[in-house]
């Protein structure tokens, strides 16, 4: 069976891999749904007004204060939303949060969704975002379930392409579903920092959630469009891990888009999951990515739903605009 090029499957054009340099990450994909204790969250100071807020375990925050109070992108795990909200409240300018982003469902951004829904913030997410909030969610792998959100803690301004709020934030849908079908990005464009959620890892190999939505193609596509949304100088905040440059997501987009190729031919030759993992398609990128097994498991699998749907589990209630 021919390999079924990226420009088939995600109608857009990816290039060949050049030589990677790429920092060192940490060692583990963590799995998105874990919510450890956390202690105080620690603020580092990205620009005037601009803040990433972090803590052991949890995903990157960032908040910017605004003359009408702060907007938040991701809100953490809810275990740990009473840190966050005193981190936020002792920022230089804070003020009441009237704006949070979900960068996608999972449960370490939408801890703060319950609280700040009842106190009246706008929550903004893509649309697949908001449905995955509405619905109950088991993964195949681990029968690990989620319940709904309440009606308050569920986004209530939702888009599907781009959007604006105020001059001073964009955001947009990143249509390639790399972690989930709903992933999005936040711009501050007067501060040169782009938040991509994890769409995007600073520590180590990513997880992939392909039961809503994301696959390693996504991953590779949505690279190339953040590629085109950054120059030099442009900070990236991923959900996890450290800040990354324009540089890292070339680098990374060089990376996975070998790593897709050998999934996709193992794939096209009648390999499955405990064979691709056994191939080793990482290798060379490990001792800095971390243990890949988790990774490529997922990955493979997320081939499965995408380029051959009808050997993966169904996808039932997956985001209908994916």
């Amino acid at each position: 069976m021919a390999l079924q090029s990226r420009r088939q499957v995600m109608r857009a054009a990816m290039h060949g891999a050049a030589g990677l340099c790429l920092a060192p990450l940490a060692s583990r994909v963590a799995p998105v749904y874990a919510q450890s204790a956390a202690p105080a969250f620690d603020a580092v100071t990205l620009s005037e007004r601009l803040y990433l807020l972090t803590s052991a375990g949890q995903a990157n925050v960032v908040a910017q204060t605004q003359p009408d109070g702060v907007v938040l992108v991701d809100g953490a795990a809810a275990n740990v939303a009473e840190a966050l909200l005193d981190t936020v409240a002792g920022l230089p300018a804070s003020g009441a949060i009237h704006s949070l982003f979900n960068t996608h469902w999972h449960p370490q951004q939408t801890g703060l969704n319950e609280r700040l829904g009842a106190e009246g913030a706008t929550i903004i997410a893509h649309e697949n975002t908001r449905l995955w909030l509405t619905t109950d969610i088991t993964y195949p792998w681990d029968d690990q379930s989620f319940a709904p959100l309440s009606k308050a803690a569920q986004p209530n301004l939702s888009f599907y392409d781009t959007g604006e709020l105020n001059s001073q934030v964009r955001y947009g849908y990143l249509r390639h579903a790399a972690h989930t079908d709903g992933d999005m990005y936040v711009q501050f464009p007067e501060a040169n920092v782009l938040v991509v959620g994890d769409t995007v890892s600073g520590a180590g190999w990513p997880f992939v959630d392909w039961w809503t939505g994301g696959w390693i193609g996504g991953i590779v596509g949505n690279l190339e469009l953040l590629l085109d949304l950054t120059d030099a100088q442009t900070r990236v905040v991923p959900a996890r891990g450290r800040v990354l440059s324009r540089a890292d997501l070339q680098s990374q987009y060089e990376m996975y888009n070998i790593v897709y190729e050998r999934l996709s031919r193992m794939l096209n030759s009648g390999r499955g999951p405990d064979e691709a993992v056994a191939a080793k398609p990482t290798e060379e990128f490990d001792a800095i990515m971390g243990p890949p097994d988790e990774f490529v498991r997922r990955a493979f699998e997320s081939l499965w739903a995408y380029l051959t749907p009808d050997a993966a589990l169904p996808r039932r209630q997956w985001g209908v605009f994916a």
